[in-house]
């Protein structure tokens, strides 16, 4: 009678360690290390060397190093020259056909110090924006009226509106705070910029140069207010049978023409409110404070104490956003 073949493998080995010693002989690796190697083959996991360990620290090391020499040459490398002193004198006619004295729309009157501003020398003003959050109804006619005037698009925006709660239903408060450019006396952002493409002015704006700026996002990650946004070259209607020619059109920041068509600056570059300078130097208020439908907004010449913005600057009831970072902002709102 035929015996029965033992289901149990030879010398006490199991069938896994069987493979492994038949794959070890095959390939010349040790039983013990061809198992690992199946494990990890079926678990799809690779231990970590120390070759590995050595590549990520060099790694690190040399992003570190990357860093620390870009925010060195930030300090050697000059700014470009700023323009000063009578050049920068801007001599605007008063609207003689509108009265902007008592009972006038503060619009108005806004508009009348502000050419009694550009009248002198940049490093003699220094412009200033207060909020009043208690007109600020939430209409975000600001945030719309910056993208048209500046044709922001897709994921850049200048002024959005934060909402804030406060309280429970019933007894709750909505209170918004639209949000530009702080205008930092200390701008964490201008001392990260390895190129110094970005710097503060004499009149207090803080400028992005975008023929120097290199696109290395450093500044939108210093900034604690997250007012710099990255331009990725998207458009609105891109994915629609036709680009609209409205969006093709360049800007005009800084007093320059912007063509985006064909990947050109700003695209690629780090980009943020600059209380529309192009307007300011024309005698024009910000967008975003001629739109208000609420007169939420002053805006003047701060180192004028007669000035609406510095009058209104000199209330009690007011707050700076994030003043515990050393930032120094210039935007004030009022709550």
């Amino acid at each position: 009678m035929p015996k029965k073949r033992s289901k149990t493998p030879s010398k006490g080995k199991t069938r896994r360690e069987k493979k492994s010693v038949d794959a070890g002989v095959k390939t010349g690796i040790p039983s013990s290390d061809t198992g690992k190697k199946m494990d990890n083959e079926k678990t799809g996991s690779h231990s970590f060397t120390r070759k590995d360990a050595v590549r990520t620290a060099a790694l690190m090391g040399a992003a570190a190093g990357i860093a620390v020499l870009s925010t060195a040459v930030s300090r050697v490398i000059p700014p470009p020259p700023v323009p000063e002193g009578d050049t920068t004198v801007r001599i605007i006619p008063p609207l003689e056909s509108v009265d902007s004295g008592n009972g006038a729309d503060i619009l108005l009157r806004m508009q009348d110090e502000l050419r009694r501003a550009l009248a002198k020398p940049m490093e003699a003003r220094r412009w200033l924006m207060v909020i009043d959050t208690r007109k600020c109804v939430g209409c975000h006619a600001c945030t719309v009226a910056c993208m048209a005037e500046n044709k922001l698009p897709p994921g850049v925006v200048y002024r959005p509106v934060v909402t804030e709660e406060i309280g429970r239903y019933p007894r709750q408060v909505i209170r918004f705070f639209p949000r530009p450019c702080m205008q930092c006396d200390h701008p964490s952002c201008v001392n990260v910029c390895p190129v110094r493409a970005t710097w503060k002015r004499p009149d207090g704006v803080v400028i992005v140069d975008y023929d120097r700026c290199i696109g290395c996002r450093y500044c939108l990650t210093a900034c604690p207010y997250g007012a710099r946004t990255s331009d990725f070259g998207n458009y609105y209607t891109e994915h629609t049978p036709e680009i609209e020619p409205y969006e093709k059109k360049p800007n005009h920041e800084y007093r320059k023409s912007w063509d985006r068509t064909g990947h050109h600056s700003p695209v690629g570059n780090a980009r943020k409110c600059h209380f529309c300078l192009h307007r300011l130097e024309e005698g024009l208020l910000p967008q975003c404070v001629s739109t208000c439908i609420g007169r939420a907004n002053y805006f003047g010449d701060g180192n004028d104490a007669t000035s609406l913005a510095a009058e209104m600057a000199r209330s009690h009831n007011q707050v700076k956003l994030l003043e515990e970072m050393g930032t120094k902002p210039t935007v004030i709102y009022l709550v």
